[in-house]
């Protein structure tokens, strides 16, 4: 069983910054590829970031890149989603989840084991 607990989200201005950070349960930081999801309010989750288990491979959503930075503490069991030059529509809530295949995925099925997800709001 794979815990994954979400921190950092807030309100924030456009143009500012956040970093999230997700917790996992033992072993984990090691073991699966992660990845960060978001929820806007009526819309489907949707894949922002990814990270393989070793933090050498990234994806990145393209209406991300360049401003979201994805990256892990393998020590710590954690990993962070940098986010920079927020805009109103990065609203939503962000959600980690783990991925107990040996395949670094960016669909949403893929994943096994989900946070409960941390509120990002964005101020325009």
């Amino acid at each position: 069983q794979v815990q994954l607990s979400e921190s950092g989200g807030g309100l924030v201005q456009a143009g500012g910054s956040l970093r999230l950070s997700c917790a996992a349960s033992a072993r984990t930081g090691s073991g699966y590829g992660m990845g960060w999801f978001r929820q806007a309010p009526a819309k489907e989750r949707e894949f922002v970031a990814a990270i393989s288990r070793n933090g050498v491979t990234t994806y990145y959503a393209d209406s991300v890149k360049g401003r979201f930075t994805i990256s892990r503490d393998n020590a710590k069991n954690t990993v962070y989603l940098q986010i920079l030059s927020l805009k109103p529509e990065d609203t939503a809530v962000y959600y980690c989840a783990a991925d107990t295949s040996r395949l670094l995925s960016t669909q949403l099925g893929s994943y096994d084991y989900w946070g409960q997800g941390t509120q990002v709001s964005v101020s325009s």
